[in-house]
């Protein structure tokens, strides 16, 4: 029984992107057929999004560059930001240390779409709409909670007798940071750069309210905003939906190894 359970919710996972992929490498006519298989696979779609001189090829290579900008710039800036809080949290005693800790971990705990009215405004107040630096501000101050919280675990879990030596030796705070902690925390440090990577990817909401052209709208926008305003081809919707599944799919699967053991490292030491 739990056999037959784990093959349905399989089919039912994989079937979509199947069926997606099915299209994306169809033409049109063979496509509209609903053919369970492809008969005469083509990457004409695939050709057509990434060097056509179409405008929904050309929206959708400037929407590719455009999340991947926004995705690596708030991975950047939160993994810095989180590794530098955490490791506070983690090794230092400061006045109102506990208090603001749980409060970082408590902003976890509401709806992430219950700021987005307010985050608009500031943003729209500091003319950062549709702005690359608004959209990775926005990522960050959602990310960061998460990031700090994986990385004080992963801190506190460290031998702090490699840090009183290095202190002993004359390094400061910084330095022992840098070239003691950073080192044996590189597992943590990577699996945490990778789900804020993953997580950035997956936003829609709002990158939808925060970007009004494709300037910087990302490639998940640019998708959904092609249903309805213009006529495109189900097969080339299909090949830039594939297009934005396969990114993160070969990050989870290349460095599902180093997310695991980042996470489980951690979480025990």
């Amino acid at each position: 029984m739990r056999r037959i359970g784990i093959f349905l919710v399989v089919v039912w996972s994989v079937l979509p992107i199947y069926w997606a992929f099915k299209t994306s490498i169809q033409t049109e006519g063979d496509a509209r057929d609903g053919q369970y298989l492809p008969l005469r696979p083509t990457l004409d779609n695939y050709t057509s999004l990434l060097s056509g001189d179409s405008d929904t090829a050309s929206g959708i290579r400037s929407s590719l560059l455009n999340i991947i900008i926004e995705c690596g710039a708030a991975t950047i800036v939160t993994v810095v930001l989180a590794a530098l809080a955490a490791y506070a949290f983690a090794r230092m005693t400061f006045r109102g240390h506990t208090i603001l800790f749980y409060g970082v971990l408590l902003t976890m705990a509401f709806p992430a779409y219950t700021t987005l009215i307010p985050l608009y405004r500031i943003m729209s107040e500091a003319y950062l709409v549709n702005t690359y630096t608004g959209v990775v501000l926005v990522y960050v101050s959602g990310f960061l909670p998460l990031a700090t919280w994986v990385l004080h675990n992963y801190f506190s879990g460290l031998p702090s007798s490699i840090e009183e030596a290095g202190l002993i030796d004359g390094a400061n705070r910084l330095q022992v940071f840098w070239h003691l902690v950073l080192p044996l925390a590189r597992p943590g440090i990577i699996s945490t750069a990778l789900i804020t990577f993953l997580f950035a990817w997956a936003q829609f909401l709002f990158p939808l309210v925060l970007t009004t052209d494709t300037s910087t709208q990302p490639l998940t926008v640019v998708i959904a905003s092609l249903q309805g305003r213009h006529v495109v081809p189900t097969t080339l919707l299909s090949a830039a939906g594939m297009i934005a599944i396969a990114v993160p799919t070969v990050v989870a699967l290349v460095f599902n190894r180093y997310i695991v053991n980042g996470l489980l490292a951690g979480s025990t030491k």
